[in-house]
């Protein structure tokens, strides 16, 4: 670009601007970085109260699109399906089985999008254990089967979908 097109100094102002509002976003998404210690995890675990379906549940976050959560199953659960949420999860610890797709039984919905069942017909199961990564799509019926003295700690991440 010649000198007559772009006057001087404008283009390093323009430079400047574009540099400082870098700077901003990084140390904005700097100050957004969040980390939970495996011992201030189990501390807020250890303070929630289990529900009447044995399980325990700890929100950590809300974010725009998405939700943080860490959760302790020590019975069955019953089906679900999430019509507008995927969850992706991985275990912490302990061992359960997961039932995916399929038909979910005895249909009700229980909140807006969110539907709950007596069982599932026809899905597949898939023992879990410590270190299991899962993601499991919005709209897929799913179901965990904990067996009688076990226990799954997860940590969850459930995505808003379109």
């Amino acid at each position: 670009m010649d000198e007559a097109a772009c006057p001087r100094g404008l283009l390093s102002r323009i430079d400047m601007k574009i540099l400082l509002g870098l700077v901003a976003v990084a140390a904005m998404a700097a100050d957004a970085t969040k980390v939970w210690s495996t011992a201030d995890l189990m501390k807020r675990l250890s303070a929630a109260k289990p529900d009447s379906h044995k399980i325990t549940s700890s929100a950590l976050e809300g974010y725009s699109g998405y939700r943080l959560s860490l959760i302790k199953r020590e019975a069955n659960g019953v089906p679900e399906l999430h019509q507008k949420v995927d969850d992706v999860f991985v275990v912490e610890s302990g061992e359960a089985t997961l039932i995916t797709g399929g038909t979910i039984m005895g249909v009700k919905n229980t909140a807006p999008n969110e539907v709950r069942g007596q069982s599932i017909q026809d899905g597949m199961k898939r023992k879990l254990a410590t270190g299991d990564f899962v993601r499991i799509p919005a709209n897929v019926p799913h179901q965990f089967l904990v067996d009688d003295g076990k226990q799954i700690t997860y940590a969850v991440m459930k995505v808003d979908v379109r």
